[in-house]
């Protein structure tokens, strides 16, 4: 894939990218703890990059390679940077796959850019059941008692500073990371870990998981136009089907699939479900 820098209002988006062909580009959106480097093994099991036409893997300002101050980003400004990086790259129109965070902006640029989006796949998109706003103080410990446990971790790091990525990493070679992690996913995934002690930036997860808290998603979501599928593993402990019925309730044109075996890495664990959506249509 290629690789291109397209400046933006929330500042310039490292975006890899295949070849355009058409209008329109299938989007991949990384969530807050990882990079455009999660969505390997689906393009891996689509053929590979080199198979695939108009796709477009950014990293979020504020994550990956795609530098920025992180303290005044928020689900608009993101979204804006993603349908930015979108046309800067000469796209008109999109189809957005979103894994957790990744899925909770995508629904933003639908409710943002309803002419400009074709459908979206939602993969453990971690969005408090659209009540976020509403959660109160200790509503998150209630609602999804793993968020906040590892939001709880998130600000230990981000506090520590630079000592923060050392600290990970060490954590990983000593084989503890994915014992603390193993509850992410159906079945040990040692190489997503290994990518995630080299991605992690607990600043921007903590910054995100805080705008999700005041964020008025049913207001926002309700404007969605476009087809909205959401698929989540049985065993993922952000989201449950308690989610999908209040999105259902909000959102006009949403389904709902549930992947057996599966944790919060869908697109990781069951690679070839999302391969099927990245091919032409």
């Amino acid at each position: 894939m290629e690789t291109s820098i397209i400046d933006t209002p929330a500042g310039p988006v490292a975006v890899r990218h295949t070849r355009r062909t058409a209008r329109t580009a299938t989007i991949l959106l990384h969530g807050a703890a990882g990079s455009w480097t999660t969505w390997l093994p689906a393009i891996e099991a689509a053929g590979g990059a080199d198979a695939l036409d108009d796709l477009v893997v950014p990293d979020l300002p504020g994550w990956g390679d795609s530098p920025a101050d992180v303290s005044s980003l928020d689900a608009p400004s993101l979204a804006w940077a993603v349908a930015a990086t979108a046309r800067g790259l000469g796209y008109e129109r999109w189809r957005v796959v979103g894994h957790s965070m990744g899925g909770f902006l995508a629904l933003e640029l639908a409710a943002q850019e309803p002419a400009a989006t074709e459908s979206l796949l939602l993969v453990s998109a971690t969005t408090l059941g659209a009540r976020g706003d509403r959660l109160g103080r200790f509503g998150l410990l209630r609602a999804c008692p793993g968020l906040a446990l590892l939001l709880v971790g998130m600000r230990l790091l981000a506090a520590s500073g630079a000592a923060a990525a050392p600290f990970v990493r060490g954590l990983d070679r000593l084989g503890l990371l994915g014992l603390m992690l193993a509850p992410l996913f159906g079945r040990p995934q040692p190489l997503t870990v290994h990518e995630l002690a080299h991605d992690l930036r607990p600043a921007a997860f903590v910054r995100a998981v805080a705008c999700a808290l005041r964020y008025p998603a049913a207001e926002r979501w309700s404007r969605i136009r476009c087809p909205v599928l959401a698929v989540h593993g049985d065993h993922d402990v952000f989201v449950g089907a308690d989610d999908d019925a209040r999105l259902a309730a909000i959102i006009p044109r949403f389904s709902a699939l549930t992947l057996s075996g599966t944790g919060h890495f869908g697109h990781v664990e069951r690679p070839r479900f999302v391969a099927s959506v990245l091919g032409p249509r």
